[in-house]
């Protein structure tokens, strides 16, 4: 794991902003669900499983646990 707990309340109402956006956008529909629901996708899962693939590359975590030798 490395979302911390404020990080993943973030993620979390990214996605559900993202999702909206995925319904209302004024765009095509294909171009609404790959752009928009792909990344409300990706938002959601990282923040149910705690785990960034972003943050894992970098070397970076969030999450006070992950920090503790």
């Amino acid at each position: 794991m490395n979302v911390g707990s404020a990080d993943r309340w973030v993620r979390g109402l990214s996605a559900l902003a993202l999702l909206s956006c995925s319904v209302w956008a004024p765009l095509p529909l294909a171009i609404r669900l790959t752009t928009f629901g792909g990344l409300a996708a990706y938002m959601l899962f990282t923040a149910l499983s705690g785990t960034c693939v972003g943050y894992a590359l970098m070397g970076k975590s969030t999450c006070p646990k992950a920090l503790r030798p």
